[in-house]
């Protein structure tokens, strides 16, 4: 059986630090607006925090929208901007229609543009806030890499390329492995949905008519089965009904890892890591040690934030249109 190997907190720091310098390619530096706009971390915490305090769900659908973001066209800001007249644009597309929370980007973008002018990409906004949003919630801090640019191209039609909450895991290592990423962030980043929460249309199918030989996903507790179909009832008149994808919605732990152990993944997609040997192993030693989880899951979010880097480009005045 493969093992991931727990190290002190100093040396777990130091890998990480490695693994950024290996990742930047002399593109991307923590320090890229040390000089330019020193404040730039702060005036984007700031706008997440106030965001947050109004709208408890801030988190889960920023640390979302970043995810969302680099599995398109990279981590080019391109989800944020608006369609026109003559183009459907990523935030259109089905499975971003539930992506919110763009004023907080909007927010933050405007401040620093009073600060530090033509500075700051929205692409870097992105990734500040993602990081952010889950050291707010109790989870892992790491040293963002900045000095990506904004791409100027958005189709809806190109979000068919996200993972859907149906894969299995053999999809699932096809889909990241496009990214450049391997078996470890498929499963570290799933952790984000510790944050997470689904509306019925994502799993109802588990719940009825699964199969010609099960009505109901098997891989699903029995007992939690029989809540998801209280919670979506047929016909389901709450178009805002749904479940948490943990019990600990709120808060970044591990409790996302316990739950598939027991039976109690929501989506498919959440389930199938444990049901499957590739995978099970991983989940098994997340669901043990959250300090484990904490430095992969930092790690990945790294090499996530590396996806489709742009040299060269704009920083976008409004991230809603290109310049």
């Amino acid at each position: 059986m493969a093992t991931l190997e727990q190290k002190p907190r100093s040396c777990v720091i130091i890998a990480l630090l490695l693994v950024m310098v290996s990742l930047s390619r002399a593109v991307l530096d923590a320090h890229y607006y040390d000089q330019t706009c020193p404040q730039a971390e702060e005036i984007i915490l700031q706008a997440v925090q106030n965001a947050t305090r109004h709208d408890p769900k801030v988190p889960a659908r920023l640390l979302r929208m970043f995810f969302h973001d680099c599995f398109i066209r990279g981590c080019d800001a391109s989800l944020l901007l608006d369609s026109t007249p003559g183009n459907q644009a990523e935030k259109n597309g089905p499975p971003n229609i539930s992506v919110r929370a763009f004023y907080v980007i909007d927010d933050a973008k405007a401040k620093l543009e009073m600060a530090c002018p033509h500075e700051v990409s929205c692409a870097d906004v992105i990734a500040i806030a993602a990081r952010d949003v889950v050291a707010m919630a109790g989870g892992p801090y790491w040293n963002v890499l900045k000095g990506r640019k904004d791409g100027r191209v958005s189709n809806a039609s190109e979000t068919i390329n996200l993972p859907a909450p149906t894969f299995n895991v053999t999809q699932l290592l096809q889909s990241f492995a496009k990214r450049g990423l391997g078996l470890k962030d498929v499963v570290a980043l799933s952790g984000g949905h510790t944050l997470g929460f689904s509306h019925c249309s994502s799993f109802e199918a588990r719940l009825r008519n699964f199969s010609s030989t099960h009505d109901v996903d098997p891989t699903f507790n029995h007992a939690f089965a029989q809540q998801l179909k209280t919670e979506c009832s047929k016909p389901n008149r709450d178009r805002n009904a749904g479940q948490f994808l943990d019990a600990t919605s709120s808060t970044f732990d591990n409790d996302y890892y316990r739950r598939l152990v027991a039976g109690e993944g929501v989506f498919g997609s959440d389930q199938a890591l444990y049901s499957d040997y590739r995978t099970r192993w991983m989940v098994n030693l997340l669901a043990q040690d959250q300090s484990l989880f904490f430095s992969e899951f930092a790690a990945s979010m790294v090499r996530l934030g590396n996806v489709g880097v742009r040299e060269v480009g704009e920083v976008r005045i409004k991230c809603r249109a290109v310049n």
